[in-house]
């Protein structure tokens, strides 16, 4: 496999100065995929952002790994939201025309 897209974990938790079993607790609560390649532990470039805001929220915030769970499931609540209300505003502005 391929590991030109991939960051190692362990490049990661000398950046953000944590622990790789934190990275462990996000994998097994399905917060971010690890892949395993010749036993190194690695995550996609594209989770990066998630990954920020995951590590933000726990070091600045001090939340839990349920905690985080819990608020990046109502972010993506509140993103659907507003991608309906938006929806249905557009719909709204034909019928007034």
């Amino acid at each position: 496999m391929n590991t030109e897209n991939f960051i190692p974990i362990n490049i990661l938790c000398q950046h953000y100065k944590l622990e790789i079993s934190f990275f462990d607790n996000l994998n097994e609560n399905g917060l971010i995929e690890i892949q395993l390649v010749d036993e190194i532990q690695y995550v996609h470039k594209d989770s990066i952002y998630e990954i920020e805001k995951i590590v933000r929220m726990h070091k600045d915030l001090d939340v839990n790994i349920e905690g985080i769970d819990i608020v990046l499931n109502l972010l993506q609540k509140i993103d659907a939201l507003q991608t309906e209300l938006h929806k249905v505003r557009n719909r709204l502005l034909l019928y007034e025309n």
